[in-house]
């Protein structure tokens, strides 16, 4: 279960939101996933190039920081302003990702499910990584 955190990053936990309600994520893959690093997913292409077709701004804060795993956030190409649908949740400190990534959420409960996902190189895979089923938001 992950926490979304609105008064961090609105926009981005907005485009998520509208993102999983429309089932943008179903069946799509862990993509890319390093040991002692970080589990990323949310690109249609299934390489890292994939995209939803537009852009979010990049809301980088420094009330919440890559000090732990569970921490959710936005990937993005070298431009700070070109996230997209791509999501992922470390599985380790990264300090060296803090005011560069848009932090949007914290896993809350079943990290275990995250370090337990199989590692892949998009690079090297010769086979899809693990697929989303749905992502449920809910709002109570």
């Amino acid at each position: 279960m992950v926490e979304l955190l609105p008064n961090i990053a609105p926009q981005t936990v907005n485009n998520f939101v509208f993102l999983a309600n429309e089932g943008f994520y179903n069946g799509l893959t862990w993509h890319r996933v390093l040991p002692d690093f970080m589990a990323q997913a949310g690109d249609p292409l299934g390489n890292g190039t994939g995209d939803a077709g537009y852009n979010i701004p990049a809301e980088f804060t420094s009330e919440i920081l890559f000090d732990r795993s569970g921490i959710l956030a936005m990937a993005r190409s070298n431009d700070p302003n070109s996230a997209s649908s791509q999501f992922f949740i470390t599985t380790a400190s990264a300090p060296h990702l803090n005011e560069q990534y848009t932090i949007f959420g914290e896993v809350i409960e079943g990290q275990e499910i995250v370090d337990n996902i199989p590692l892949r190189d998009p690079m090297t895979a010769t086979a899809p990584g693990e697929e989303i089923i749905s992502i449920t938001i809910d709002e109570s």
